[in-house]
């Protein structure tokens, strides 16, 4: 299995958490999407431990709340002393309405509107991470109105490629998200922001990608951003306190991903970062990360039941399962692999080639393509694994089919933290 959070039990039935996955089937319905509390806080707590270990301490976490929002989520993160960070004015409600401290909240988005600004002054949220011209001004402008001198970090784009999907790489020139440095883009926005009243530059932020297996990337970050911020100092006189590197930590989607432990990880973006201050002559800073994926992604499944197994002879066998792309498509985005199991046949060989297929109207409805599943049939439960990340939060109405519930799993037993949408659910806008 791809974590010790997924095993078998004695009825051969997979299990997440201690929790018998055909069980919480058949308690909560499905498609359902299931998460292991004592993992997700293992996770936390791995990135805390391993900068407290390399760096003192003198880091902040920030739970990427994208990958996965809801209220209880938020509850957990606060629980385990990290930070978060949203993208969007309904991400900071959810946030603040699960009762997240505003201070060690940080605000992203390359396109945040007036309303959103002005929610997040009057939230008091601690960053926001500025990420073009007009922002600087739009902020600034807000800012001044509400009386307020807003703490902010500019979204650097520092140049770095790293091996990824083209969609979720964040850190080369041709990007919506930043400033560039090769263009003098970056250095114009250091100094508008530091000509700015009710703004205080305190740091820099850059985000190379997602899904990142390498450590160079990160290295070469390290050694950009501070020459920027030694560059920056010696300029404009400020002294940047927080350099954030955002997130982009791998998980292991399928037996074949090799991902760096948090603790390598974070070992080595330390090491780069000292060596990079002791190379610029500049003092160590507060250390932000970002992680989302890593925190929350491997620690899930999501289960389906087989409404149908259709073989067309010398071309593939489609098993048809009662969700799809409407509560994950990512597989319809841009080819995500995942590792799918038969959850009531976990004991068995995995020798069934076949496609798994969604019960959307669209031909690209699928979920995986020529994978290996135990044989299956109508009625089993299927579970594809590592779907904790960007599957709620990506999930749509589309065909007007209702978004599934999510269950978090602790010690074995279950609870409810989103309910499952209703048919009444869909229309309650419609007017």
């Amino acid at each position: 299995m791809l974590t010790d959070s997924f095993k078998i039990n004695s009825k051969g039935h997979l299990t997440l958490g201690g929790a018998d996955t055909v069980e919480l089937a058949k308690e909560y319905g499905t498609p359902l999407y299931v998460f292991d509390e004592n993992d997700i806080r293992n996770n936390c707590r791995s990135f805390k431990e391993a900068f407290e270990k390399y760096y003192g301490g003198n880091a902040k976490v920030y739970y990427a709340s994208k990958a996965f929002s809801c209220k209880e989520m938020y509850r957990l993160v606060n629980s385990e002393n990290l930070c978060t960070d949203v993208v969007s004015g309904g991400e900071l409600y959810t946030a603040l309405s699960a009762g997240f401290p505003a201070e060690n909240i940080g605000f992203h988005g390359n396109n945040k509107t007036p309303d959103e600004l002005s929610f997040a002054l009057d939230s008091k949220v601690g960053r926001i991470v500025v990420d073009n011209m007009t922002e600087l001004h739009t902020l600034n402008a807000i800012a001044k109105e509400k009386g307020v001198c807003q703490k902010i970090l500019l979204r650097i784009k520092p140049g770095i490629d790293c091996h990824t999907h083209d969609y979720i790489k964040t850190g080369q020139i041709d990007c919506k998200f930043g400033f560039a440095l090769e263009n003098g883009e970056a250095a114009k926005a250091v100094a508008l922001a530091c000509s700015l009243e009710n703004l205080d530059l305190v740091g820099i932020h850059c985000h190379i990608g997602s899904q990142i297996f390498e450590t160079e990337p990160f290295q070469d970050a390290a050694n950009i951003m501070i020459s920027l911020a030694k560059d920056i100092s010696e300029n404009y006189g400020k002294t940047l306190s927080e350099i954030n590197f955002g997130g982009g930590y791998g998980i292991k989607y399928t037996s074949e991903d090799k991902p760096v432990s948090k603790d390598e990880s974070i070992k080595i973006l330390c090491e780069a970062v000292k060596a990079a201050c002791e190379k610029y002559a500049f003092p160590l800073p507060t250390i932000c990360i970002e992680p989302g994926r890593s925190v929350v992604g491997a620690s899930s499944l999501t289960l389906y039941t087989v409404g149908s197994v259709k073989e067309i002879k010398d071309i593939r066998t489609y098993v048809s399962v009662d969700g799809g792309m409407s509560d994950n498509p990512r597989y319809a985005l841009y080819g995500a692999e995942y590792e799918a199991v038969v959850a009531n046949k976990a004991n068995k060989e995995r020798d069934f080639v076949c496609t798994i297929a969604g019960k959307c109207c669209e031909s690209g409805d699928l979920i995986q393509e020529h994978t290996s599943i135990q044989q299956a049939e109508v009625g089993d439960i299927l579970a594809v694994l590592a779907t904790g990340a960007y599957n709620y939060s990506m999930a749509s109405n589309y065909n007007r089919i209702p978004r599934p519930a999510a269950v978090m799993v602790k010690d074995g037993a279950a609870r409810i933290i989103i309910e499952r949408e209703t048919y009444e659910d869909l229309i309650k806008k419609d007017v």
